[in-house]
């Protein structure tokens, strides 16, 4: 009885239950907050779970341009048949559709709403990309996409992709992640970084150092020498100070893989914001086009490009 007492007084703040608000006054303070609060507040009472569970809350959780983003999909809108509006928000984060005839996937960031894309490979601008030589298309059981890129050998790595501000959620701070994975024989990228870049297209973009071996974060933590240096290289670190030099300024801004809960790998290229009524095309990029020395058994999936917690 203490408890409930305590609930009562917790809700009506000492002016009266806030359960005695209308329903509709209640579902518009719910439409104001977040889909994580208004679920949390569900459990105040029977009127504010009724609320939170109503089309007008999860109306305004929804992209105001989800209707014409649905109708892209290339299945058809009618292959996302779903009751309520709440439905279709949690169908929409749990279940990213192909948009723009599979060359694109859509879904929304669960805690906010956010928008989110993956640029299939196929989107992507690659260098030789067409050349049977140097990339071959294939299916892959593993991924979203009907097709992904497979490195067969290069050493011009050129991989780029558009994405215009418009469709991305207003007053948001996102990020571009490069989403592949290896082959078994994957060679060229082991001691060698990369040189990722996010900016508006046209301008000036800051690059950044970009490992895409899984392994090199942990090399590069205890400063591994790799066998294949050679005796001569090895002999002249150590007139230099040491086997195992300090590493550099880049490395430790460097960015490194990191698995993925559907099986893929990532690296983050970098972030932008968006800001409102911004209508620019940003483009991402990942290069490695210095050293020359040839690369193979990358295995590309696409560009994923999401809202950036923190």
């Amino acid at each position: 009885m203490a408890v409930e007492n305590g609930r009562s007084s917790a809700v009506s703040g000492g002016g009266g239950d806030i359960n005695h608000l209308p329903e509709g006054c209640i579902a518009n303070v719910l439409s104001l907050t977040s889909p994580r609060d208004a679920s949390r507040l569900s459990v105040i009472g029977t009127v504010f779970r009724s609320a939170a569970e109503s089309d007008a809350v999860w109306d305004r959780f929804l992209p105001p341009d989800y209707r014409d983003i649905i109708s892209r999909s290339s299945d058809g809108p009618e292959s996302i048949n779903v009751g309520s509006k709440k439905e279709l928000y949690l169908y929409l984060c749990d279940h990213p559709f192909f948009i723009d005839g599979g060359t694109k996937s859509f879904s929304l960031e669960k805690r906010s709403g956010k928008k989110c894309y993956m640029l299939a490979a196929r989107s992507l601008a690659i260098i030789w990309a067409d050349t049977p030589r140097y990339w071959r298309w294939i299916p892959l059981p593993e991924s979203r996409f009907s097709e992904v890129a497979e490195l067969l050998d290069v050493c011009w790595f050129d991989i780029s992709g558009k994405i215009n501000t418009s469709m991305l959620s207003p007053d948001t701070n996102y990020a571009a992640y490069f989403v592949f994975t290896t082959k078994s024989r994957t060679y060229g990228f082991d001691h060698q970084s990369a040189e990722g870049a996010v900016g508006i297209s046209g301008h000036e973009r800051k690059p950044q150092t970009i490992f895409l071996d899984p392994e090199a974060a942990r090399r590069h933590m205890y400063q591994i020498v790799p066998r294949r240096l050679g005796l001569l290289n090895q002999m002249a670190d150590i007139l230099r100070g040491g086997v195992n030099p300090p590493p550099s300024e880049n490395n430790t801004q460097a960015r490194y893989p990191q698995q993925r809960s559907d099986g893929w790998i990532e690296v983050e290229l970098g972030e932008f914001f968006v800001k409102r009524g911004q209508d620019v095309e940003f483009e991402m990029s990942l290069t490695e086009v210095k050293d020359g020395n040839w690369k193979s058994g990358l295995v590309v999936e696409g560009i994923e490009i999401r809202p950036k917690e923190g």
